[in-house]
């Protein structure tokens, strides 16, 4: 049978596109894919004592971690995290958060040793967090991220919990965190509800070895008021804080901004024993301190975009006696991810070191939008 001419040259040209078509792909293919990361060489593990306080953010050892990059664009770096303490912190170079890519795609930095290790392929643009409790998802500048275990065994840490107080979902910090340049390990089992609804937080252990207490709502609220009514916690030691915290998880101590109700005594047997504050503190403007005597109280703030109205009324409510209110107009933050966090934990720089087991209640939590 002789096949058409026709036929024959168009089934020829079918056959040159389709190989095309396929070489075309196979070659683009690449190309269009979106970048990745690899680790190579991985740093050791944190293996400090968990209970240990006498360390500052700074204080880690540091190893050497690389890897490479595929399908990065041009301008395009990697910034490097470490988590310890309960947050990712940055690895900066000389004092820079990003690490340079080579030509080849491989890329190798200095980290502070962490349980995990992280790697940001980032544009040029991008501005990293300098610490941040959950790390940047793909997009808004980040290209890719890859995440690994220090090598050896990681420290064994409580698991966190879940508990439901005054109608809303709370889950418990857990290992070692720092609060006001203070590092603690928090222990989900010092946190509770009791049989009428009532949250626990417990300081347990012995010098040398506490463990605090911290829960996390697991939403955000945004604004509206928040009220917090806390049994009297004049028994607390002057090294024991209780505090009252709305915040996003990201920044340092000194940067992040975030509202505070902090009951305690700063490690001062003579000092004030209520601070409002609008991170960061030491703005002077930003912070108002003064005395109650003990009592039950009810501490709130009203949130509006530009600015906080902090109160603390004697009471298990609203309606009784004002004992000091104070409008703050500057630095206020905006709501985005923020949540609130209730926290008792050890200031260990206090001149009055802790002796004993403390503990604190609160009866109610209540937002009003």
């Amino acid at each position: 049978m002789v096949s058409h001419p026709h036929i024959v040259a168009r089934t020829a040209t079918f056959s040159v596109l389709l190989v095309h078509f396929v070489l075309t792909g196979c070659h683009s293919s690449p190309i269009n894919s979106d970048p990745t990361i690899a680790f190579g060489k991985v740093a050791a593990a944190y293996q400090e004592s968990s209970y240990k306080t006498d360390i500052t953010e700074r204080d880690y050892k540091t190893g050497i971690i690389d890897g490479r990059v595929t399908g990065a664009h041009p301008g395009q770096r990697i910034v490097l995290y470490a988590k310890t303490d309960g947050r990712w912190g940055q690895c900066q170079q000389s004092g820079q958060p990003f690490t340079s890519i080579e030509s080849d795609g491989r890329w190798k930095a200095s980290v502070h040793l962490g349980l995990q290790y992280a790697a940001l392929l980032v544009d040029p643009t991008y501005d990293p967090p300098e610490q941040t409790e959950s790390l940047p998802i793909v997009g808004n500048g980040v290209a890719a991220l890859a995440v690994v275990n220090g090598e050896g065994p990681p420290p064994v840490l409580p698991l966190p919990k879940t508990l439901n107080f005054s109608g809303y979902e709370w889950t418990t910090s857990t290992g070692p965190i720092f609060h006001a340049g203070s590092r603690n390990f928090f222990d989900p089992a010092n946190v509770w509800t009791d049989e009428r609804g009532a949250l626990h937080l417990r300081i347990s252990g012995s010098p040398g070895k506490w463990a605090a207490a911290e829960v996390k709502l697991t939403r955000s609220l945004g604004y509206g008021t928040y009220s917090f009514q806390v049994r009297d916690v004049s028994h607390l030691e002057p090294s024991a804080l209780l505090t009252l915290v709305t915040w996003d998880g990201v920044g340092t101590e000194s940067t992040r901004r975030e509202l505070d109700v902090e009951l305690g005594r700063w490690g001062e047997l003579e000092n004030t024993n209520v601070n409002y504050v609008v991170q960061p503190y030491y703005v002077p403007a930003n912070i108002v301190a003064f005395r109650v005597p003990p009592g039950t109280y009810t501490h709130s703030f009203r949130w509006e975009p530009g600015q906080v109205a902090f109160s603390t009324v004697a009471g298990s409510g609203n309606t009784g006696r004002v004992i000091n209110r104070h409008v703050f107009t500057s630095g206020v933050p905006s709501p985005e991810e923020k949540s609130v966090r209730i926290c008792l934990y050890v200031f260990f720089r206090g001149k009055t070191p802790l002796k004993n087991e403390n503990e604190a209640i609160i009866d109610k939590f209540e937002y009003l939008p």
